[in-house]
């Protein structure tokens, strides 16, 4: 998935409560496991110089975020109205499988 370009597309006056958002999903997520410690480090990096809501910034978090809670992450986008961001991410979500009746 080409992050540059997704993050192009989110309004700059939306990139606080984005940021937000996936901060949110990473920071509860099971999945840490799936996590590579060289994107782990670029966050923590872009959080010292307080940098999370710049283009680098964001890139890292959507990155991680879509790895570890697609499905959060596809939940904040399509609340910010991200039309593009969530069309993106729609197709990584496996389906659920039906319900027995």
């Amino acid at each position: 998935m080409d992050y540059p370009k997704l993050v192009a597309t989110v309004p700059s006056a939306k990139y606080p409560e984005l940021v937000d958002a996936l901060i949110d999903a990473i920071l509860v997520t099971k999945n840490d496991d799936r996590m590579p410690p060289n994107l782990a480090n670029t966050i923590l990096h872009e959080w010292q110089l307080d940098t999370l809501e710049t283009d680098e910034g964001l890139i890292a978090l959507l990155e991680a975020s879509v790895l570890l809670e697609p499905e959060k992450t596809l939940a904040a986008a399509e609340a910010l109205q991200l039309v593009e961001v969530a069309e993106a991410i729609r197709p990584l979500i496996p389906p659920k499988p039906p319900q027995p009746s």
